[in-house]
């Protein structure tokens, strides 16, 4: 009887998703999942503090670190929402309006170069075939980097080129993810909202606020997210490009599952991977 042989050499462990997979989200109120295909959109989440945004914000983030053609990049001015995340991002920035605007020009710059490319090779769109990373960006909060940290000047930057990749980053594999606990015109433009194919309204105070997420008129036909009880932290409207809001539960992961899958998406990264974990985490080791 043939019997398998021991490999030669350590076979390193990889992730199995894609960017351009379905990301799971949640479930919706009948307790159907209820998923999301982010390569080609952008999503954007609004709603008062305690929410559940943070949550929808992680649930993607460990879905992009666990991505074998995703690469992260994360604004996060409170440091904490997403700084589990740091070790399986490009770029972390924290409250320093210079080194956000400093990241956006040079991803401004990437989505230009991948233009070009496809221009160059007859092409609209990168495909999963191209080799190249999605580049997952995650900001959380959009009013603190437009409206309360900086000059004005840098904040009128900033958000002159969150737009811009936001318009233009989709077909380019640079989604935007972004949210904010000040759904309100200043800082979200209607000519801003409607360039996110997703939009999530989280519980709101008014149902104006409700409106500036999901799009006007979506309260008065009995989508209000001021409907949500504030002990239901994590239901939101959802709602899709030529859809309808889908009242949902947001997935949610705690700090230290987050921490748990953070460390292995850190692991599969690194350019060289251990032989083997020991202790209560990853030994970085050398590879064998």
């Amino acid at each position: 009887m043939a019997t398998a042989s021991a490999p030669t050499a350590g076979i390193p462990v990889g992730p199995g998703l894609s960017m351009f997979d379905p990301i799971f989200v949640g479930i919706d109120e009948f307790g159907q999942p209820v998923y999301i295909t982010l390569a080609y959109r952008n999503l954007l989440a609004g709603g008062e503090p305690g929410g559940g945004k943070s949550g929808l914000l992680n649930t993607i983030a460990a879905h992009a670190a666990l991505s074998a053609d995703s690469r992260l990049v994360l604004l996060d001015g409170k440091l904490v929402e997403l700084g589990q995340w740091e070790d399986c991002a490009d770029a972390f920035i924290g409250p320093d309006i210079t080194a956000a605007l400093d990241v956006l020009r040079r991803l401004q710059q990437v989505m230009n170069n991948r233009y070009a490319w496809l221009r160059a090779h007859g092409r609209r769109k990168v495909t999963a075939l191209d080799g190249l990373s999605v580049i997952t960006v995650l900001v959380d909060e959009i009013a603190f980097y437009s409206a309360t940290i900086g000059g004005k000047q840098e904040q009128e930057e900033f958000v002159a080129l969150l737009r811009d990749l936001v318009a233009r980053g989709r077909a380019a594999g640079i989604p935007v993810v972004a949210a904010t606990q000040r759904p309100s015109f200043d800082i979200i433009p209607t000519s801003l909202r409607d360039l996110f194919g997703y939009r999530a309204a989280f519980r709101c105070t008014t149902p104006n606020s409700s409106n500036i997420v999901l799009g006007h008129g979506w309260a008065e036909q009995g989508y209000s997210a001021t409907d949500i009880a504030p002990t239901n932290q994590g239901a939101a409207y959802l709602i899709a490009e030529g859809g309808i809001p889908r009242r949902i539960k947001v997935a949610y992961l705690t700090d230290a599952q987050i921490a748990g899958i953070a460390d292995y998406a850190a692991w599969t990264r690194r350019p060289t991977r251990p032989s083997a974990p020991t202790g209560s985490r990853l030994d970085w080791g050398t590879a064998a």
